[in-house]
């Protein structure tokens, strides 16, 4: 059965750092400027950009990932997102035909294929003329099914060198272009850390870049054309649609959501909704108490930005390692589980953390565990004890010490690195802490187990 789907385009590039982000953030900035409903969707795992497309179509951005999601649930995040849409925007990753697999399957153009969309392709110009025309007739012609609709030149010079590469391309190529994007000043640049850009959750200032990227790309970029283009997308099949909440919340899970942890895909909190919880946010860098909950859930983030004011927080650390050892519920993940630990050390700073987990944390120059994992359950994590494995990703600047030999683990990583010896999720009393990241759909029981736990539990902060 076919679907009437939104119309949408893929946003792409021959290679990282052409400026797909910015472009892509831009776009999303300039069509909502327009009064159009702009659906952002990032392929891959990632979790920074994603916030600069929310934050700049005022919608949620969702993550479409081959490896941890697979097809149907790409289709099914897609078609769940994007009704009310006047247009989707999916933003690529690496290259427009980089991925695992040799056959390109999991690769930005295999998601256009999958999606039947048309692809824009962003050309970082700076430095080429002539070139752009071999380049653009590469990759037209290296995959005649894929419908390369357009280019966007970005990171034009100046008019001589708009006229160098816009006569090249219609002489050899003939492909439309559909905007010119002159160089921008520095400060308008997404900024770039350790680990990628800098999450515009972590600094609220950041969010005025948004609005002159858009003014630049809304200038640069022939948006109706755009916008047409994306209409020409063909249907998708129809597959179930993700899940709703059905009941009335019967529990309260306290996420841990501030500049120090904004980390968590929107499916993992419908995935808790659906479960019959009531999210309840709160933050451990300004909050001295706990919210009224019956678990906890603190995803990933940066608390090694925030060591002195997480450190300065005596008062939640206290009560956060009071709730553990009492048996409260917990699942902490990468930057959740650092901050469990019992210190954090980073460019010479130590902050005391919550130590509730007999370890210490220290950040390293090099990544420790960087792209996708493979978990296979112990068995010795009660509620969770998944039948197939988990498809789910790492991304870690840094190291576990002074781990004692009699922890439990909850997993085995068959792929990854994890925390230590290949093993990852450190089980505590009623607390599962580790580095990796788990998309609902693809630890698809995940909230409802975590739910279940946390009834049978029976536990309410303040207790």
């Amino acid at each position: 059965m076919k679907s009437g789907s939104a119309p949408r385009v893929v946003i792409t590039a021959p290679h990282r750092s052409c400026g797909k982000t910015t472009v892509s953030v831009g776009l999303l900035r300039a069509l909502t400027n327009k009064g159009l409903s702009a659906q952002p969707f990032k392929k891959g795992p990632d979790y920074i950009d994603p916030m600069w497309m929310t934050s700049a179509a005022r919608r949620d951005c969702r993550n479409l990932d081959f490896y941890m999601m697979g097809d149907e649930n790409i289709l099914r995040s897609f078609q769940s997102a994007s009704p009310g849409a006047d247009i989707a925007l999916i933003e690529g990753n690496l290259g427009l035909y980089d991925g695992i697999d040799i056959n390109g399957t999991d690769s930005t153009a295999g998601l256009a294929h999958l999606l039947d969309a048309p692809v824009v392709i962003v050309v970082d110009t700076w430095g080429m003329n002539r070139g752009v025309a071999p380049l653009l007739t590469g990759y037209r012609d290296f995959d005649p099914e894929l419908s390369i609709a357009g280019v966007i030149l970005n990171r034009v010079s100046s008019p001589r060198h708009e006229s160098k590469l816009v006569k090249s391309i219609e002489r050899h190529v003939g492909m439309e272009i559909l905007g010119v994007i002159p160089k921008a000043p520095d400060q308008v640049g997404l900024e770039e850390r350790h680990m990628g850009l800098v999450p515009v959750k972590e600094d609220p200032a950041l969010a005025g870049k948004i609005g002159a990227i858009g003014e630049i790309v809304g200038a640069n970029v022939d948006l109706d054309r755009l916008t047409t283009i994306a209409a020409t997308a063909g249907d998708l099949p129809m597959v179930k649609p993700c899940p709703k909440r059905k009941v009335e919340p019967d529990i309260r899970i306290g996420v841990a959501l501030d500049r120090a942890f904004t980390f968590y895909y929107p499916e993992c909190l419908e995935a808790l909704e659906s479960a019959g919880a009531e999210i309840v946010p709160f933050s451990p860098l300004e909050d001295s108490v706990l919210p009224e909950v019956n678990g906890l859930y603190i995803g990933g983030g940066f608390p090694e930005v925030f060591i002195k004011e997480l450190e300065a927080n005596q008062a939640l650390r206290r009560v956060i390692k009071s709730e553990i050892d009492r048996g409260l519920p917990v699942y902490a993940e990468c930057g959740g589980m650092m901050y469990l630990t019992r210190s954090i050390e980073w460019n010479g700073l130590a902050g005391q953390m919550v130590s509730a987990l007999d370890c210490a944390v220290e950040m390293t120059s090099k990544p420790m565990g960087l792209g996708y994992m493979t978990l296979e359950a112990t068995g010795a994590l009660e509620w969770f004890n998944p039948a197939s494995q988990i498809k789910c990703h790492e991304f870690h600047h840094s190291r576990v010490t002074g781990l004692g030999s009699d922890v439990k683990f909850a997993w085995r990583a068959l792929r990854g690195s994890g925390i230590a010896g290949g093993m990852d999720g450190i089980i505590y009393k009623n607390t599962i802490a580790s580095y990796a990241h788990l998309h609902s759909c693809g630890a698809p029981t995940w909230g409802e187990d975590f739910a279940a736990f946390i009834r049978k539990t029976g536990l309410t902060t303040g207790g």
